[in-house]
């Protein structure tokens, strides 16, 4: 087994300035890792030992680490610009033209800094919109901190679909005005509707709950989405946080073609550089009191700072000329049939699953179509098997049902060295 110990004392230090090590939950990991340096695939703790990374910040380095074309525009921008606190810059109305330009839903933009404040802001105006209260969400599906949405993620057997919020502190009131359905049920969804008649202000979703790994929606369930909500004017928000650019420079809505009234966006937009965006119909953004008249408060100094306005055009160049998909698509199909192919030799109960560069293996049998299935899932042989790939120079998340990625900088040479070393921890643990 490789050496932890440089990041294990780090680490001790580290917990007697900042609660548990880390700055965010999901951080906290075995082994306890400290990273020194990034580069292309790849990732370096302080230990020195190197990692093919397939985790990629929960997603959003499509490109690659420190991606020299999206570093270069950063640099350029901060030796130009920095936080003025008023007005605006290029950048920011060049970024907004080109979401618009790209994703289907997009007829205005506004930039803000993570997808838990772009989620909070599209609960804020649906609200205001529709004059109504309550939201609903689906079981397993995560979008962000604040108190509207964080009940029934990942949640225990006993308290699917019932009331769970995800931290205490949460206002009572808040968790009871976010209703919880079932994904792939249109049925739930109707039903919770005729129960809260005219009280939905917004159904939330991810189109692809990623949150959970990858569970796709059934053919029609985003098309019976839409179409409810248009009967009831109720406002349909993608979550796009996470599929958002991944999938598609348009989204996965894109691909799809079911357009949203709202879509949030963030995580790959700019290849790690921190920003996000909520944008959506013209009606519907002209509501906020950016716009002269608008009575819906958004506001944040670092909204549209230079440093992600130049990482996410820089990004969106890319994505744009050159094959980017293509490439990690093509990627993905390798390593999930590879992964189909030693499961089946190896006789291990496993399904593989993903979409486009996403791949991961639920250590059970399908079908998988939401959260409920995935309480089959062998949880200690999921995390087990990442912890031993540490050994052998491979990065996945060691957390249960998380997903992994495949950036623009993996080579075919690196899915192939990860598939040998998946087999080599499948046979040790099998």
């Amino acid at each position: 087994m490789i050496s932890h110990a440089r990041s294990a004392k780090l680490v001790e230090e580290a917990c007697r300035f900042t609660p548990g090590g880390v700055n965010t939950a999901l951080r906290k990991i075995e082994p306890s890792l400290v990273f020194t340096r990034a580069e292309g695939p790849r990732i370096f703790d302080a230990d020195g030992n190197q990692y093919l990374d397939f985790h990629c910040a929960f997603g959003p380095i499509i490109l690659g680490h420190r991606f020299p074309a999206v570093n270069q525009k950063v640099i350029e921008a901060i030796e130009e610009l920095d936080l003025f606190g008023v007005g605006t810059t290029e950048l920011e109305i060049r970024l907004a033209e080109k979401i618009v330009q790209h994703l289907p839903s997009a007829e205005k933009v506004l930039i803000c800094n993570t997808g838990s404040e772009a989620t909070h802001h599209a609960v804020r105006v649906s609200r205001a919109v529709t004059g109504r209260q309550k939201l609903i969400k689906f079981q397993g599906c995560f979008h962000g901190w604040h108190d509207y949405l964080l009940r029934n993620i990942i949640s225990p057997p006993d308290k699917i679909g019932k009331r769970d919020p995800a931290s205490a502190g949460m206002l009572e009131e808040a968790i009871d005005n976010t209703i919880v359905c079932t994904f792939n049920d249109l049925d739930s969804v109707e039903q919770a509707i005729k129960e809260n008649r005219g009280q939905i202000a917004a159904i939330i979703l991810e189109p692809i709950p990623h949150n959970i790994g990858c569970v796709l929606p059934q053919p029609g369930f985003l098309e019976g989405l839409r179409q409810i909500t248009e009967d009831h004017d109720i406002i349909l928000v993608f979550d796009e946080v996470i599929t958002g650019f991944r999938h598609n420079l348009g989204g996965y809505q894109k691909i799809c073609g079911v357009t949203p009234d709202l879509t949030t966006l963030g995580k790959a937009i700019a290849n790690g550089f921190p920003i996000a965006a909520i944008a959506g119909k013209q009606e519907i953004m002209d509501r906020f009191a950016t716009n002269l008249g608008g009575d819906i408060y958004f506001s944040g100094t670092y909204n549209g700072h230079p440093v992600g306005t130049a990482a996410a055009l820089a990004t969106i160049e890319v994505l744009e000329t050159q094959p980017v998909h293509d490439h990690i698509f093509r990627l993905g199909d390798k390593m999930r049939n590879g992964l189909q192919e030693i499961m089946e030799r190896l006789g291990i109960k496993a399904t593989v699953a993903g979409f486009g560069s996403v791949f991961l293996t639920y250590f059970m049998e399908g079908p998988i179509e939401n959260y409920s299935d995935l309480i089959r899932n062998d949880a200690e042989m999921f995390i087990r098997y990442r912890q031993r790939l540490l050994d052998r120079g491979i990065f996945k998340l060691p957390y249960n049902l998380k997903r992994n990625h495949i950036s623009f900088s993996h080579t075919d040479a690196d899915i192939e060295e990860t598939l040998q070393a998946c087999e080599d921890t499948l046979k040790e643990l099998r």
